[in-house]
């Protein structure tokens, strides 16, 4: 539409510029009338021939210029819709498949019995839910069944599939890459490698049954991967991914409690995507649904204080007179200058080692969990971005 915009626009231009010469040719006859003598003037042939044969070639010109112009603009607009129609992104059928481990047919074949429920019910998600598969080949993998997805038209089924591409491409050590993709009647399964040691909720709950033990190290070494994987998605991935979803359930753990990222990216993918509110979402988020980067940056703050205090946000909630209107209030309170921040500890991870280590280690846990404080601060411009962030946890001695 913008060029037979500029065309019509061109066109008037013109009109307005040759109309005096074509209007002319009247009125200097009747000026060259005046001037003359008494005697009414009659203009010969041959001067009348001359006029009408140079309005003639004015006029040619005008038409050849926007003749010209318009064959060129609509030549300009014909190849850029034949480029983009030819590069434009296929619509694929069936499976995306993006690891050479995974087999289009035996991941249909294994998705049609899926019994092994992955996760406990506080961790379920409206959108859906979390199985492991075995393939043919032994492979074990997550999948998730989302439900359900309106694609609707070609075009929007066209991005989706872009965006599932973006996230099969990914690859980082904190955050877990997209395997495949597979949408059938409506609804449609997202394929992730499997990871046996669980998520960091059940860690969590497995610390505060005394069936698991993390030390200090263990846990900011959890802490900096989850920075990292934030960092990752916030200033390395073009376009720029946010989680929106960052809780502990939603941080995997590998045998060596190297945390990974998981169901990040979903918001892009579809559009009445359902987050549900937790103590781990960030006020403005709250308020207007608003997601940025510092959103993602609340629900670390949050994350922290778990593993510093061992105790989930309810928890924290109870002991701090039953107030679960925002963490930042909470962690406020630990932060007061009139109580003492080690009071707010895991005792699970003091007093281990020697005195000197312990006290060393001790005060690492207090300005961790000032930083924890700061990420959960209630306005977004006072939290740090995730470089940011990054840098002060990786300065901690410990690590």
């Amino acid at each position: 539409m913008g060029f037979f915009a500029f065309t019509i626009h061109t066109l008037l231009l013109l009109f307005v510029f040759w109309f005096p010469f074509f209007s002319g040719a009247k009125g200097g006859v009747e000026t060259d009338a005046l001037v003359g003598s008494s005697e009414h003037f009659v203009p010969s042939p041959k001067t009348l021939h001359f006029k009408n044969g140079f309005q003639r070639i004015l006029l040619s010109v005008a038409l050849g210029v926007v003749t010209g112009l318009t064959g060129a603009l609509l030549s300009v607009w014909f190849i850029r819709s034949l480029v983009g129609y030819l590069n434009r992104t296929p619509l694929l059928e069936g499976p995306l498949i993006f690891s050479p481990k995974i087999d289009a047919d035996a991941l249909q074949s294994a998705l049609r019995n899926q019994t092994q429920l992955l996760g406990s019910s506080s961790s379920s998600s409206p959108n859906g839910k979390c199985y492991r598969e075995v393939l043919a080949n032994g492979l074990a993998v997550a999948v998730k069944r989302l439900e359900p997805i309106e694609c609707g038209r070609a075009e929007a089924r066209r991005r989706m599939q872009q965006q599932l591409a973006v996230l099969g491409g990914l690859k980082h050590r904190n955050v877990m890459s997209l395997r495949a993709y597979v949408a059938e009647m409506g609804s449609c399964c997202l394929v992730y490698d499997f990871v046996p040691s669980g998520s960091l909720e059940d860690a969590m709950r497995k610390v505060r049954e005394n069936q698991l033990e993390l030390n200090w190290e263990v846990r900011l070494r959890i802490a900096v991967g989850i920075a990292r994987g934030l960092q990752f998605l916030h200033f390395e991935c073009n376009p720029r991914i946010l989680h929106c979803n960052l809780k502990p359930s939603n941080v995997l753990l590998d045998a060596e409690f190297e945390p990974r990222l998981a169901d990040f990216g979903l918001t892009n993918l579809i559009s009445d995507f359902d987050a549900p509110p937790s103590l781990y979402t960030a006020p403005e988020c709250l308020n207007s649904s608003r997601y940025t980067d510092k959103s993602d940056i609340f629900s670390f703050g949050v994350i922290l204080s778990v593993l510093l205090t061992g105790r989930n946000p309810t928890e924290q909630a109870s002991l701090d007179g039953g107030d679960d209107s925002g963490s930042e209030g909470r962690l406020g309170r630990w932060l007061d200058q009139s109580v003492d921040p080690r009071e707010a500890l895991d005792k699970a991870i003091r007093g281990e080692g020697m005195e000197e280590e312990e006290e060393e280690e001790e005060e690492e846990m207090v300005l961790a969990l000032r930083i924890a404080g700061v990420c959960a601060s209630e306005l977004p411009e006072d939290r740090p971005c995730s470089d940011e962030l990054l840098a002060m946890l990786t300065q901690l001695q410990s690590f």
